[in-house]
């Protein structure tokens, strides 16, 4: 599904990303873990075509992602839900998520439309409400159902729960688990490790834009230095 090889991403002179490989297979919930900085962040951006890799490659299946522009990824079947939501505030919720849709036909962005109502049944009660009106958890669903428009294949979420009250969190996750068990691919960048390490198949730890463990995510979350530093012990 994806595959990046010695991905470097650069800002200037800084380095933020320097020659990370990971895997996604079809099917997958991997999860990024790290601190602020480790370089998370910086590989979904490189995915989705936001900031351009400065070595390495980024590939989905015989598609050399990394040689696209941002648009044309997205008709690849890859969606990114940016951290921090990002929804339109002016506006509505119906217009909100149609942005997400504008890959499709107009009969298909319809139907989709309906299985993100029906995700969220809170966005079908907020259909006409600016985006700006909603709660943060709402916004939250806002901004998922906005990358879900595009019908993807592989869905990146970077820190979905930031922010979010714990009852928030847990619908979130919930909605995240059912679109995996409806067969969507997920790679999650998540600050809370102890949610995101249970939801997941395998997990990354980063630090310093490197990659230092990798492995099951039922593994790392016993093992004692990840729990350290990542677990609360």
């Amino acid at each position: 599904m994806l595959n990046l090889d010695g991905v470097h991403v650069c800002y200037g002179q800084v380095q933020a990303v320097r020659g990370v490989s990971l895997t996604v297979g079809a099917g997958e919930i991997v999860t990024l873990i790290g601190a602020n900085g480790a370089g998370k962040s910086s590989i979904l951006k490189a995915v989705s075509g936001i900031h351009p890799i400065s070595g390495g490659s980024i590939a989905s299946g015989e598609i050399q992602l990394h040689t696209l522009p941002a648009h044309r990824i997205v008709r690849q079947g890859i969606s990114h839900c940016p951290e921090g939501r990002r929804v339109f505030y002016d506006l509505t919720v119906r217009e909100n998520l149609m942005m997400g849709g504008f890959v499709l036909a107009k009969a298909e962005c319809a139907e989709r439309l309906e299985q993100v109502l029906g995700l969220f049944p809170r966005l079908a009660e907020r259909i006409g409400q600016p985006g700006g009106t909603l709660s943060g958890g709402e916004q939250q669903m806002l901004a998922i159902g906005r990358a879900l428009m595009c019908g993807p294949k592989l869905l990146m979420l970077d820190e979905p729960s930031l922010g979010l009250a714990p009852l928030m969190v847990e619908t979130i996750f919930e909605a995240i688990m059912e679109l995996n068990r409806g067969g969507l691919t997920v790679l999650l960048v998540e600050q809370n490790a102890a949610f995101a390490l249970g939801v997941s198949s395998r997990a990354y730890v980063l630090e310093n834009g490197q990659v230092v463990l990798s492995g099951r995510a039922s593994d790392l979350a016993a093992d004692p230095a990840v729990r350290r530093a990542y677990l609360g012990g």
